[in-house]
């Protein structure tokens, strides 16, 4: 195994580990609160802003874009898509061609307007560049940690 060389990597006071869960936490408990206030759930938020994205999508493709975000203690693919249903935010009975309804894009709109909010709060004093050099920093370990798994 490859160690960092200690001038180029100055220690931080907690390891990378305690910043990754400490951050999910704070931004689950930011995200359900802003999206508390405008009525929705995380998960129907997440289902909105997928079906907004583009065409139609099939229940297999809205399973597979979900699946990083979703537990096994959370609600069911089908029970947010009954509580978007209710809302006629989608139209009943489509299985294989979900998307949204007039009233679920103007739903989406208003809602993406509190998330941007709150996404602006998580990158404040951050430029783009900072940005999108930390997130290519963390594709970069997860595909290292993925090729070690893989290798085992």
């Amino acid at each position: 195994m490859r160690s960092l060389p200690e001038a180029s990597v100055s220690a931080p006071a907690r390891p990378l580990g305690y910043w990754l869960k400490h951050l999910d936490n704070l931004l689950e408990r930011h995200f359900e609160a802003t999206l508390s206030g405008l009525g929705v759930s995380r998960r129907e938020w997440q289902v909105l802003n997928t079906l907004a994205g583009g065409g139609p999508v099939g229940r297999p493709g809205l399973t597979d874009a979900l699946a990083p975000f979703w537990t096994e203690d959370g609600p069911t693919l089908d029970e947010v898509l009954a509580r978007l249903t209710e809302r006629g935010w989608i139209p009943a009975g489509a299985d294989e061609g979900l998307a949204l309804t007039d009233v679920g894009r103007a739903a989406h709109t208003q809602v993406r307007a509190g998330v941007e909010t709150t996404r602006a709060a998580l990158l404040t004093g951050l430029s783009g560049e900072q940005y999108a050099e930390t997130v290519r920093v963390l594709s970069v370990m997860a595909g290292n940690v993925e090729a070690a798994l893989a290798a085992r």
